[in-house]
């Protein structure tokens, strides 16, 4: 692969995120790319519709040149979805803005997947 097609992201995990505060839920939508070592995300949601409708433009494949977007609605099937609190959401952006670990981020996973 050269060094053009490696910039390409092809998420293997989605994760849609929501903290709960005092007021409201937040929403968030993060993808991870295990094999280039990649992160995407889409924050800023209110309500969990407004997210789902939302077109997320994705690459159908490593080389290829065409783009398309989906619904999240249809990501969301297959997204693991972590109800959070401000700390371990907190965790979450810290982790997204580190270098990648393959390791912390399944240890974040595991460990928050069973609230």
């Amino acid at each position: 692969m050269n060094q053009r097609q490696r910039r390409k992201y092809i998420p293997s995990t989605w994760i849609i995120a929501t903290k709960q505060t005092e007021a409201h839920a937040c929403y968030a939508l993060y993808a991870i790319d295990w094999k280039r070592g990649g992160r995407l995300s889409w924050e800023g949601w209110n309500q969990l519709e407004d997210l789902l409708q939302f077109h997320i433009p994705i690459k159908r494949k490593a080389g290829g040149r065409k783009s398309s977007s989906q619904p999240a609605a249809k990501i969301a099937k297959r997204a693991l979805h972590l109800h959070l609190n401000e700390a371990q959401f907190e965790e979450l952006e810290q982790l997204f803005y580190q270098s990648f670990s393959k390791k912390r981020w399944r240890i974040f996973i595991q460990s928050n997947r069973n609230l």
